[in-house]
């Protein structure tokens, strides 16, 4: 995770890495009821992200074709936990697939 960090702080690209979520807190316009997102979506739920969707969120404002919770992993999962993050990633490419 150090590592990680280091990486944004010597090449001095916090910002960029940053500019997402302060874009979603005050540029995004706010959800409409209506709303709904018909591409085929996968949803990642990691225990110990920032925060948790229940899956009928989801379906509500996707076409949500894969909703996964996992046993353990948080806001980084490909360094937290990369075997369920990538086998995840390659069931999702199987059933895009077919």
């Amino acid at each position: 995770m150090v590592d990680n960090l280091m990486i944004y702080w010597s090449t001095e690209t916090i910002g960029s890495s940053v500019r997402f979520y302060y874009e979603a807190a005050n540029l995004r316009p706010p959800l409409r009821v209506d709303d709904f997102v018909a591409a085929p979506t996968a949803i990642a739920m990691w225990p110990h992200d920032l925060l948790t969707a229940p899956r009928e969120a989801a379906d509500r404002l996707y076409n949500v074709e894969r909703y996964t919770l996992f046993p353990r992993g948080g806001h980084f999962p490909a360094w937290e936990a990369p075997d369920l993050y990538a086998e995840d990633l390659r069931q999702l490419a199987r059933a895009v697939r077919t």
